[in-house]
């Protein structure tokens, strides 16, 4: 036989794509459309229905930049049509390839009921099945112009990403809107022509049945009449009935496929936006569920139900329904997909918690895994927080972007840091918006790296981001791959039921320990550093407001505590960690409401904590102290004047002197406390720090190194940051100033000034204090550079074969040595509060109050000493997609912490992001609880949720160690119980004869324990 492959193929593709296609839609008669142009923001259906429309021709442009056009649709069926489907077809005057993040919009009935949105790959809207022929249709459609961002594939800069920027031309024209009779039997033959080729073109050159199919193809392509599609569609799908039928083989690959929308709380779009994509996707997904009972669709992010339940209630009641037949599938369990790594223990606890919560509340549903598909990298805490939160499985997707490094495995146990292990799935299909395509499911079988050991993986599928979910085209194509031969078989379902299939077909899949370390989008710890700052600074504002909120309910009569304000509060930082918001790559006009959310939430907390501290009693003034750990430091009263206190964890003392253990002296360039010595150079750099306790020098080199780096990676600007970024940069060593500003005997201090680039400035002030080892490095940056990054280094005389970061719940440690590809790719990683290095004897930390990306290197000396290097990222100024982003002022305190151990670094951590509170009060309160023991380290004091008045503490072993030691509380107690995160008992706990608590900790083990008042 001749070989007419390429023949076929050609002759397919042109009958399908110019003749199949353009008979889907047999007849079609306009709507005639009218407009309203809203001023300003969206306004409510009620306001827009009243409006005054004016005629509007198709071929018109309309939709300002983020603006909102309200169409008039009215028309008529006509008689004719009797007894056929009618559909409504809508052309906004999509563009580009992307199925979301453009044009989109919300059809309504008169009556302001929601009914389907239109989206680039969803443009239809039902009418009748059949029609009776003669009907009236009217609709009033909600139009947003919002910008195609990516219109430029991420080369240009952009003024779309902010509505103060982007000006008001219009951006689309509107291609068309009628009503249009669907002739089924094409459209399905559509489909059944998509399939087979698909499949034949993912079939080797040599498999049988690929040719088969051809040859099918063909035959069937003799029986189309051109002249009438429609006539001739039935003939057509039977021939093709045959290799259609053939069954899968009995080892093919199981996909389990579930409806997904991915819709990004904020991305290139403002938070405002993800609310109407949120309802016009969903109003889509619930309409699907009408037409296919065998639909189920899974949905994360409580507040994005949250945001439908309030702004949609029609649309609410739908889902509702949904969900009680078994199509929606709640998921995720959490607040918001957050960031995997940069929100802290106790945050990532509140995601859980707030995210599950909801989802019990409104659906008697408790989900049972974690949904995090697009998240930039995992944390190694999740194991155990996601096991505590009542989790059983894990999914995420995002790794299979590593730039260097292949993830080994697809369905596996994560082991964390304590030792929790928990059910994880990494979809080789490798994507969250999977259609069924021919190659989507030759990649899935292809990159399955668990064959011989499991025969199953999960395909999330619809379009997200404002694509407007599943579509009837992917049902249709699932039921056709449902059992065909050459092909994987697909069946839809509900994750739980993969993730049950999947872990009773593979119980000993493989372990990866430790992080989920994503080598790509790493500038993600750095970019938008304000908002990054605003979310620490709000992390620990909520922590201080809980704790003393808890004093004043247990000492102060009359006070209330405020239940409904923390909660809100609370919700609020929890949506700013969704991962295009605290990573730093959404559009400007995301990161400028970020900064005044984060703004009032500030503002709020710190009026509760006055409030709690006032409620103790008024007539003395006294220091607060919010960190875990006992403290003896320098504070400064209302004028400013330093005293030096002690104060103990989690308590309070009167503000009155203490002895310091030596005085600060300060002489020339040199400040000296008698635990470290420290020199600037003329530079303004650390020529020498010396610890005087070991008598050893600290440094190797120039400490405190401020280097600005060239920082254009090959794509992602605000995402990434690339390894040849090290290769071009100017050390900032021309000092226009270095001042002594202040000389008591409590505190010295020294100030550097610099001016560099574009106009940049930098001041630094460096600081000791009396009785502390940490020298601090107070921040404030006039920053206008532009693909830049500007990174602080402290090359310490230290031989570390690993460095130690913070992160929630814990640390993790990654080796400084560069062996293999692996470790190579870690030259820009993310951790909290704190950087250790050290080695047998002697450590020192690197202490930051608001960033989260470093590097460690080491290098071996002529003189044969090693030096270790941390660097701090600072700043950074992508300017894709925010042309301005961090342009601009920005102040925060880095420090050196020399001689520290782990537990020196954790303590100072929460010491420099929780200052010391001086507020006018006199009642003197035992600390709510107390600890005694090493390593046993309180995270959160609160009152139980549900209002009875019980005390819960959070706790966590924090050096990596196991801890033993006691919890007393300052209050009469009568009980306590070990709980989940969600306050849930699992068992009594133990209360010796003084009414403490035994606690024994495991490394890192997280407990929660509910105290009962007496």
């Amino acid at each position: 036989m001749h070989d007419e492959s390429r023949r076929i193929e050609e002759r397919v593709q042109r009958l399908h794509d110019q003749r199949i296609k353009a008979a889907i839609y047999a007849a079609t008669v306009p709507f005639e459309v009218e407009a309203w142009q809203a001023p300003g923001e969206p306004v409510p259906f009620e306001e827009a229905a009243a409006a005054s429309y004016a005629p509007f021709a198709m071929g018109t442009p309309w939709g300002p930049p983020w603006g909102t056009t309200w169409f008039r649709l009215r028309g008529q069926v006509p008689e004719e049509w009797a007894g056929r489907r009618v559909e409504a077809v809508i052309d906004l005057g999509f563009v580009g390839d992307w199925p979301g993040n453009q044009a989109e919009a919300l059809v309504h009935l008169t009556d302001g009921t929601p009914l389907k949105a239109v989206n680039p790959l969803n443009q239809y809207v039902a009418i009748a099945n059949p029609a009776t022929g003669g009907e009236t249709v009217e609709y009033l459609v909600e139009a947003a112009s919002n910008p195609d961002i990516l219109a430029d594939n991420f080369s240009k800069t952009t003024p779309l990403g902010d509505i103060l920027t982007a000006g008001d031309k219009p951006l689309y024209t509107f291609r068309g809107a009628d009503i249009a009779i669907l002739d089924e039997e094409v459209w399905h033959l559509d489909l059944d022509v998509q399939v087979l080729r698909e499949l034949m073109l993912e079939l080797g050159e040599h498999d049988p049945r690929r040719h088969e199919i051809a040859h099918a193809l063909d035959r069937a392509m003799d029986l189309l009449d051109l002249d009438d599609v429609s006539g001739s569609a039935a003939a057509v799908r039977e021939a093709l009935k045959p290799v259609l039928s053939k069954p899968a083989h009995a080892s093919a690959h199981t996909v389990s496929g579930v409806g997904h929308a991915h819709i990004d709380s904020a991305w290139l779009w403002p938070i405002r936006e993800t609310k109407r994509k949120t309802s016009r996707t969903f109003s889509n997904v619930t309409s699907l569920a009408d037409e296919y009972d065998d639909f189920i669709f899974a949905c994360s992010q409580a507040q994005q139900y949250e945001w439908v339940r309030d702004n949609y209630p029609k649309v609410w009641a739908r889902i509702q329904e949904s969900v009680k037949n078994g199509q929606w599938a709640p998921v995720g369990g959490m607040w918001v997909e957050s960031d995997g790594n940069l929100p802290g223990g106790e945050a990532v606890a509140r995601q859980f918690i707030h995210g599950k919560r909801f989802f019990i509340e409104h659906f008697g549903i408790e989900t049972k895994g974690v949904w995090l598909p697009d998240s930039f990298g995992y944390n190694a805490a999740y194991p155990q927080i996601a096991k505590l939160a009542g989790n059983e499985w894990f999914l995420t997707q995002k790794i299979s972007w590593n730039q260097t490094n292949r993830f080994p495995h697809h369905t596996f146990w994560w082991e964390g840091i304590d030792g929790t292990r928990i059910f994880t799935h990494f979809p080789p299909v490798d994507t969250y918006n999977a259609r069924f395509s021919g190659e989507e499911m030759s990649r899935a079988v292809r990159n399955y790296q668990e064959k011989g050991g499991a025969s199953r993986s999960l395909a999330p599928f619809g379009w997200g981001d404002g694509g407007g979910g599943p579509t009837r085209e992917i049902m249709e194509r699932a039921r056709r791959l449902a059992d065909l031969e050459g092909s994987a078989k697909v069946v839809v379902e509900h994750p739980d039921e993969f993730f049950a299939k999947a872990r009773e077909e593979y119980p000993d899949a493989p372990v990866w320990v430790g992080e989920l370390y994503l080598e790509l989008h790493r500038a993600t710890y750095t970019s938008q550093a304000r908002t990054k700052q605003g979310n620490r600074r709000s992390e620990h504002l909520l922590r201080e407001a809980e704790l003393w909120a808890t004093t004043a309910a247990l000492h102060a009569p009359g006070y209330t505590y405020p239940y409904e304000k923390l909660d809100r509060l609370w919700k609020t930082v929890l949506l700013h960690q969704f991962h295009d918001i605290l990573p730093g790559s959404s559009i400007a006009w995301v990161h400028r409401e970020a900064e005044a959310e984060y703004a009032r939430v500030a503002r709020e907390l710190q009026a509760l904590t006055a409030e709690a501290l006032t409620a103790l009693g008024a007539g003395g003034t006294r220091v607060f102290n919010t960190s875990p750990y006992d403290r003896a430091e320098v504070v400064r009263t209302a004028d400013g004047a330093p005293v030096y206190v002690e104060v103990p964890a989690s308590g309070s003392a009167p503000l009155a002197d203490a002895e310091p253990p030596q005085p600060v002296t300060v002489s020339g360039r040199v400040l000296d406390n008698g635990l470290v010595r420290v020199e600037v150079a003329e530079d303004g750099t650390l020529s020498s720090v010396r610890d005087l306790r070991a008598n050893r020098e600290v440094l190797a080199d120039q400490g405190n190194l401020l280097r600005l780096h060239t920082d254009l990676p090959n794509y992602w600007d605000a995402w990434d940051i690339d390894k040849h970024y090290k290769n071009r940069y100017t050390d900032l060593l021309d000092a226009s100033s270095v001042t002594v500003v202040e000389q008591d005997p409590l505190v010295g201090a020294i100030r550097v000034e610099r001016d560099f680039g574009k106009g940049s400035r930098i001041t630094q002030t460096i600081t000791v204090r009396a009785g502390s080892p940490r020298i601090d490095i107070e921040t404030d940056i006039d920053w206008h550079e532009t693909e830049k990054i500007l990174k602080a280094a402290f090359p310490v005389d230290i031989r570390a074969p690993h460095s130690s970061a913070e992160i929630q719940f814990g640390h993790i440690q990654r080796p400084t040595h560069t062996n293999t590809s692996w470790e190579a790719a870690r030259f820009e990683v993310s951790g909290h509060r704190w950087v250790h290095i050290g080695e047998p004897g002697y450590g020192v930390a690197v202490i930051n109050d608001s960033t989260y990306g470093h590097d460690v290197s080491r290098t071996v000396r002529e003189d044969g000493g090693t030096t270790t290097t941390v660097r701090l990222s600072l700043v950074r100024a992508p300017r894709i997609p925010d042309p301005e982003a961090d342009q601009g002022r920005h102040r925060f305190t880095y420090a050196l912490l020399p001689g520290a151990t782990i537990e020196d670094a954790v303590a100072e951590g929460y010491a420099l992001n929780l200052p010391l509170r001086v507020a006018d009060a006199a009642g003197a309160p035992e600390p709510v609880v107390s600890t005694e023991g090493d390593g046993v380290t309180v995270e959160a004091v609160k009152l139980a949720d549900d209002a009875s008045g019980d005390v819960v503490v959070r706790l966590y072993e924090s050096r990596g160690g196991r801890a033993r030691g006691v919890l007393r509380t300052g209050f009469p107690l009568a009980g306590a119980q070990i709980t989940d995160l969600l306050e849930r008992p699992l068992e009594e706990a133990p209360v010796d004869g003084d009414g403490a608590v035994p606690v024994e900790l495991r490394p890192f083990q997280i407990l929660t324990l509910r105290l009962r008042r007496g």
